[in-house]
């Protein structure tokens, strides 16, 4: 697969997998997208949403299997109180600081690694703004990647104004955003732009999910029949062309190797690309 790079000369793969909501089958359905070609895996540490746990039990068969840890690209991300239930992977009583040493420690354990290849905050602390959590937090981040235990930090869920502060203020700017990617919201157009002018790479998620309409647009199926495609694999297609990072998390082997095969198959012309930017304004 081939890669995109950071600011940081970090190369990362093109193309992510998502294990959110993957529960009991997040071992198996890690191990089946890496073996339908998939070499970055996104997951985190909360219980909620991940079972960040499973992930590293993937890891450690696909490790017997011959796969090495250097040929994977791992991350995962520190969830504040408020995103986790009772079961959180650090002492909820501790200051910042230590809540995220003990969950960035907790991860590693849970990944039977010695480094994460990125480290993200799963999001600001309030909707607006950055408040002093948000840099308590990400202060506590920068010394990871300083240390070179994480190769790359970045942030999820996060509004355009508050990237842009993060991007003027932090000592370490992001590497990575990671944002829910609405059609009616322009794609996150905003947000995408200021990733564009910094060097940092905007992965997108729930791009199907949240985008059925668009889904199911006429233009969008011409497209696809015109391709020898299918409406997924051009949403995909259009998101890398936009200069996203898509994640899929889907649980079908074949639409693993669906995916995966836009990055050789084909290519959407200008007109394509204006056309679905254009669907949901």
């Amino acid at each position: 697969m081939s890669t995109i790079v950071t600011y940081n000369d970090v190369p990362m793969p093109e193309f992510m997998y998502g294990t959110a909501w993957k529960k009991d089958q997040t071992t198996r359905l890690v191990e089946l997208a890496v073996d339908s070609g998939f070499i970055a895996i996104d997951t985190a540490n909360q219980l909620i949403h991940y079972q960040e746990e499973l992930v590293g039990e993937a890891l450690l068969s696909l490790a017997r299997r011959g796969v090495k840890r250097e040929s994977l690209f791992l991350q995962t991300k520190f969830t504040s109180v408020s995103g986790q239930d009772h079961r959180t992977p650090y002492d909820q009583s501790a200051d910042l600081p230590t809540q995220v040493q003990q969950s960035f420690e907790s991860s590693l354990k849970h990944l039977h690694t010695d480094y994460l290849d990125s480290y993200v905050l799963h999001g600001p602390y309030s909707r607006w703004g950055l408040s002093q959590s948000d840099w308590d937090v990400w202060v506590a981040m920068e010394a990871y990647y300083r240390a070179g235990t994480t190769k790359m930090i970045g942030i999820s869920n996060v509004q355009a104004d508050q990237l842009r502060e993060l991007c003027e203020k932090a000592s370490v700017k992001p590497m990575v955003v990671q944002n829910r990617c609405y059609a009616v919201m322009g794609w996150d157009k905003e947000v995408r732009d200021i990733c564009k002018t910094h060097g940092i790479i905007y992965q997108g998620f729930s791009l199907l999910t949240a985008n059925q309409d668009v889904l199911r647009d006429p233009q969008v199926w011409d497209i696809a029949k015109r391709l020898e495609a299918n409406p997924l694999q051009v949403i995909f297609r259009f998101a890398i062309q936009l200069g996203m990072l898509p994640l899929t998390g889907t649980t079908n082997e074949q639409h693993m190797k669906d995916d995966l095969a836009i990055l050789e198959k084909f290519e959407l012309s200008t007109d394509d690309v204006q056309k679905i930017e254009s669907i949901a304004i």
